[in-house]
């Protein structure tokens, strides 16, 4: 059996401006009117005119979220609709704005809803503020939203901030990207006679205010360059610097002409990571994103791609290769997660109809990471050594050929004998599962350090580097092998 349900809305203020049909409709019902909240001018109203109302108020007591209320007024309201065939619900304002139980009842097939009347407080609250939704406004429900809605180029309505609990998660959303003294305005029962409108700073609005069922907070749109730290800015400068009366050197760059530039950044956040250094990693982190974002500038404005598709293909990829996550696969730990990513890749791979295996190495990787590359590709068909024996006989066997290079002077074999020699090397380290570029990187820096302190000891002497014998410096680098490296 499917029930009846009439919805009625309260309208924004208070009895004087309900309309005569939905007045009618509450003073003459013959049974006690279902109402979302009492906390309502109207309400209160009929009740001394001798209208009788059941409330949902007890019900936001006996639950730990909005979500679990809604639903629980929305099963109570279908069940006493089935069982007397046609109920009256009473919401707040219209009933089609900010009201959650009302979408629930509309989305279920239990009952059928017809809504009548009621005034939304957009009017009179865009009337008491005095401002024009035309230049931006977003409406948000403060029981449910997160920070990255919230548009501050925007005039902000924050609805339904009942206590200072809601009134704390708006504050602590809004302190992420504005100071606390920033200015926010309470609006309290507009459109009624109580209406009060009241400014005060965003660290204030948990403390000591007034605070109800007809409470909202509105955010004025804020200036541009103080919300530097939202995406918005950074594309738009970007933008701005590749127009037409923009930067001279930004707008003559190409996808080739950066890409030395993006190496670069690279590596200096590889250091910053290295060291330590979150500063540093903060700018040098900056300085690649600066790299994605003119490179989709770039597509942009040769009209073939946007930073959106950017997004997009990143965000499709993570879903897909994340199907325990965002899908019903399930695993068990670390290694599945790898299996999965890697048989979907694949699976991605071949879908591209690639030529060779080989393929999938990048073309434009170091050498040595290359290198890497092409025999773990090579690995998976099973072309590899399953022991080691085999491998450093190749190395040795290697060096050999490089030797009789040598004897020749013959420059281009020793260069292409010295390649084989630094290819089966990184074949060992593979089988050993010893990252080569990073070893290598290592030793880099034991060099450094150890070249430095050679470097620091001749200048506490107030010597040239220059001036030293290689017996000098040797017995110096000798030296700082005991140092801690």
């Amino acid at each position: 059996m499917i029930g009846n349900i009439e919805i009625l809305g309260l309208g924004a203020g208070d009895i004087n401006q309900l309309s005569l049909g939905v007045y009618r409709k509450l003073k003459k019902s013959n049974q006690p009117i279902y109402v979302r909240t009492l906390d309502h001018p109207v309400i209160s109203t009929l009740k001394e005119e001798g209208a009788s109302f059941i409330s949902f108020d007890e019900v936001y007591e006996q639950h730990d979220s909005f979500e679990r209320v809604y639903h629980a007024i929305v099963q109570t309201l279908t069940k006493e609709a089935k069982k007397k065939n046609t109920i009256i619900y009473a919401v707040p304002g219209h009933p089609m704005l900010a009201e959650k139980t009302v979408q629930l009842l509309l989305e279920s097939a239990e009952v059928e809803v017809s809504i009548t009347g009621g005034q939304s407080y957009l009017d009179p609250l865009f009337t008491a503020l005095q401002i024009d939704p035309i230049d931006g406004f977003q409406f948000i429900d403060a029981t449910a939203f997160s920070r990255s809605q919230i548009d501050y180029r925007n005039h902000l309505i924050f609805c339904q901030v009942y206590d200072s609990f809601i009134a704390s998660e708006v504050k602590l959303a809004l302190l992420e990207d504005l100071p606390p003294e920033h200015l926010v305005t309470i609006v309290e029962a507009v459109g009624s006679e109580e209406e009060k409108i009241q400014t005060i700073q965003l660290v204030e609005l948990d403390q000591g205010v007034k605070l109800s069922n007809l409470t909202s907070v509105y955010v004025a749109p804020i200036e541009e360059e103080k919300v530097n730290h939202q995406f918005f800015r950074l594309r738009d400068v970007i933008a701005t610097l590749r127009a037409p009366s923009g930067c001279p050197w930004d707008k003559k760059q190409t996808h080739h002409s950066l890409r030395k530039y993006l190496l670069e950044e690279a590596y200096e956040l590889i250091d910053a990571i290295n060291e330590e250094d979150d500063d540093a990693t903060i700018e040098e982190l900056g300085d690649v994103l600066l790299q994605v974002m003119l490179h989709s500038q770039i597509g942009e404005d040769l009209g073939y791609f946007t930073i959106d598709d950017v997004i997009a293909s990143i965000t499709n990829k993570m879903i897909r290769r994340h199907p325990h996550v965002f899908g019903n696969v399930k695993v068990t730990g670390e290694a599945d997660v790898i299996q999965n990513w890697k048989d979907i890749k694949a699976k991605e791979k071949d879908s591209k109809a690639l030529k060779s295996l080989l393929d999938r190495v990048p073309q434009s990787a170091s050498p040595l990471i290359k290198a890497e590359a092409l025999q773990k590709e090579a690995a998976k068909i099973g072309f590899d050594w399953s022991t080691p024996e085999p491998i450093w006989d190749k190395i040795y066997e290697e060096i050999k050929e490089y030797q009789e290079a040598v004897e020749k002077t013959n420059a281009l074999e020793m260069e292409k004998e010295f390649g084989d020699i630094l290819f089966a090397i990184v074949n060992i380290a593979r089988y050993y599962k010893v990252n080569a570029n990073l070893a290598l990187e290592q030793t880099n820096q034991k060099f450094i350090r150890r070249f430095q302190y050679i470097e620091q000891k001749i200048a506490e002497k107030g010597k040239l580097m220059e001036d030293q014998t290689l017996e000098a410096l040797d017995q110096l680098w000798n030296e700082s092998k005991t140092k801690k490296d």
